[in-house]
């Protein structure tokens, strides 16, 4: 098939297809469409840039479309699970451009944001609802929305839910589907975990698979830069300098490290915005909006924005740390050269992310080539250590310590106060005596000699019982009333 006519769409989806530019079909959209129209489970392997949205969308829309059915109250009809909250409102966006002509609900929820609203909106039900799993069990447990009449399930981006610890949530949501509907099952990669998780979801499934997995995208241009790890921001203030880096993605490992980017790159008169899990949703949101629209020229991110985020026009991905994981790196330069564009992935390596570079290249089964460092780079120097005596950095330190009198000087000619004695002086100072029960008195255990025994008591003969009372006889307490009157053995 060589255009979307070809599917035999509804005509309100050609008619937005065409109002998008939209006439060839991706290789994903080409073998995923027509058993998704027939209504076949499907398990598709494909990268992120690939198209894979449309690849659901469309027989989606076109299906709920053509039974006219009506959505129920707090119900949905069709449900699409995504890892990330990005990722989730991108996808709505996209089924809206889609649908733009036909009259279906469409809404999103995650979580970072109030649930109240959320739970009144799906008071009507929705036709499509696209969910992360946390804010859906949140909203299943309050009531909120049922999954009884749901005809159609999308699980985007698998095995990313499987890296953030999604899996509890998604066997939760597995017995509460109906038995009767059509499952699709994307991912970008197939390791075994996957493959257990889609024989839970699908039936006699049709497999596709577009690209081998973790093949990095062809129209990138990789280079990697051998740099200190303390001279990296000197580096990433010298590509950006480059008037050719228009709109630059710059990913970290760790979300501090991003915001410790985005601070020096601000010192040095280089506006940028962070993305990471500690931000609000309506920072996020702002973000991104802010980049997309070209207010904001750099992006740092986690891998939080390695997937799903599709921004165009982004010239250079710059892995300012190496992931740890090396199929993190191939989602990471994903996110330029997309929409048939080219652009450029610039990797920083110090010597302790060699071990890092090599896992990448045996994955990808590419060498990255390594690029010369730009002219306008200089290296921060490493400040010389001097050389001390054993134990001199502990004396410094105990004698700069601060005293009373002067701040931050020691009075050596103070003489030490006796231990025990009191911090007013020696007028009030009195020796030192352990307090407590048989300490300082006079006949108690600690006035005998080590090893004496104590002696009897004296008033009356050893084994002698006491004549006060009779044996056997308990005591009246007084006020004790008739439970603790004097009672005989």
């Amino acid at each position: 098939m060589t255009s979307f006519s070809d599917f035999v769409l509804l005509a309100p989806l050609n008619k937005a297809l065409a109002g998008e530019g939209y006439t060839q079909p991706t290789p994903i959209q080409m073998q995923a469409i027509p058993p998704a129209l027939e209504g076949r489970d499907l398990l598709g392997i494909a990268q992120t840039g690939t198209g894979k949205t449309a690849a659901f969308a469309l027989p989606i829309l076109h299906r709920l479309g053509k039974t006219g059915m009506t959505r129920k109250p707090k119900s949905c009809r069709a449900l699409i699970l995504s890892p990330t909250r990005e990722l989730a409102s991108q996808i709505a966006e996209s089924f809206k451009a889609y649908g733009r002509y036909m009259h279906l609900s469409i809404d999103v929820v995650f979580g970072g944001v109030p649930i109240g609203k959320q739970i009144r909106r799906l008071a009507t039900g929705a036709d499509i609802l696209v969910a992360t799993p946390g804010r859906l069990l949140d909203l299943i447990d309050q009531r909120a929305i049922t999954l009884r009449d749901l005809e159609i399930l999308v699980l985007d981006e698998a095995d990313q839910m499987l890296d953030l610890g999604f899996i509890k949530p998604l066997k939760r949501i597995i017995p509460m589907l109906p038995k009767q509907r059509q499952s699709l099952f994307f991912s970008a990669t197939m390791p075994g975990s996957i493959a257990e998780l889609a024989d839970q979801f699908l039936t006699k499934p049709v497999q596709v698979a577009v690209t081998p997995v973790a093949t990095t995208a062809e129209r990138v241009v990789q280079g990697v830069m051998h740099v200190e790890g303390g001279n990296k921001p000197a580096l990433l203030r010298a590509v950006l300098t480059d008037p050719t880096v228009a709109r630059v993605l710059v990913f970290t490992r760790t979300k501090h490290g991003a915001d410790r980017v985005v601070k020096g790159l601000g010192r040095d008169g280089i506006p940028a915005l962070a993305i990471h899990g500690n931000r609000s949703q309506s920072q996020r949101q702002q973000a991104l909006a802010a980049f997309r629209s070209g207010n904001c020229r750099v992006l740092v991110a986690t891998d939080i924005a390695a997937r799903g985020i599709d921004i165009d026009g982004v010239t250079h991905v710059i892995n300012y740390d190496l992931p740890d994981v090396p199929e993190s790196y191939v989602h990471r330069i994903g996110r330029t050269a997309r929409a048939g564009a080219s652009g450029i992935a610039i990797a920083f390596c110090s010597g302790e992310e060699r071990s890092n570079l090599r896992a990448i290249e045996k994955l990808t089964r590419i060498a990255i080539p390594v690029l010369t460092l730009p002219e306008g780079y200089r290296a921060e120097p490493r400040p010389a250590r001097v050389p001390q005596e054993p134990g001199q950095e502990r004396r410094e330190r105990e004698f700069s310590r601060p005293r009373e009198g002067v701040q931050g000087e020691r009075d050596e000619h103070r003489p030490r106060k006796p231990f025990g004695q009191r911090p007013g002086g020696t007028d009030h100072a009195r020796p030192f005596a352990p307090r407590g029960k048989g300490f300082g008195r006079p006949g108690q255990r600690n006035e005998r000699p080590h090893g004496e025994q104590a002696a009897p008591r004296q008033d009356r003969p050893q084994g002698e019982q006491r004549q006060d009372r009779p044996q056997g006889e308990r005591r009246r307490f007084a006020g004790g009333g008739k439970r603790f009157a004097n009672r005989s053995a």
